[in-house]
């Protein structure tokens, strides 16, 4: 594996910051312009700069109104047993504008009895964004938890409701 270098967007729910290799595999992404912060997660050192301009050129897509731009982005994940790699997996395929609950996470990533795994697999999740974590909701709909405060995820939310009405 290449070393990890990170780049930071700008974004309207604020800066946000990727850790991704030389392919552009990313490693950790977030709401941040603290890379260390991001790496500290990982518990690999503070990277360097680098350019991510495929990532990034994305990013600015899916903040401009192409949902599906992000979709494609490669991941890596550092999951620490199955079901949390299947709930991440889960995350990623919900679609933009949608939301699901943390008791159809369970039964989605293959254990519906799981439902604090799936809660506890949003909280350490360090792809944000790319495994959109804040498409998960409580079963009323509302938000509980987002790392990085729930009037980011309010945003997120806000904007692809926006795009998805429209498309």
């Amino acid at each position: 594996m290449s070393p990890l270098t990170y780049t930071t967007i700008p974004t309207p729910a604020g800066p946000f910051t990727v850790l991704a290799d030389g392919d552009d595999t990313v490693h950790a992404a977030g709401f941040t312009d603290d890379p260390a912060f991001l790496s500290g997660m990982l518990g690999t050192a503070l990277p360097e700069p680098g350019p991510h301009d495929g990532v990034a050129d994305k990013v600015l897509a899916y903040f401009d109104g192409d949902l599906g731009a992000i979709d494609d982005v490669a991941v890596a994940y550092r999951a620490t047993g199955p079901f949390r790699t299947k709930a991440w997996d889960a995350m990623r395929a919900v679609k933009a504008g949608r939301t699901i609950s943390y008791t159809q996470l369970a039964a989605t990533a293959g254990n519906p009895n799981a439902v604090r795994a799936a809660g506890s697999a949003c909280a350490s999740n360090a792809i944000a964004l790319f495994v959109p974590c804040h498409r998960i909701v409580r079963s009323d709909g509302s938000s509980k938890n987002f790392l990085y405060g729930l009037e980011c995820k309010a945003t997120l939310l806000a904007h692809e409701q926006q795009f998805a009405a429209a498309a």
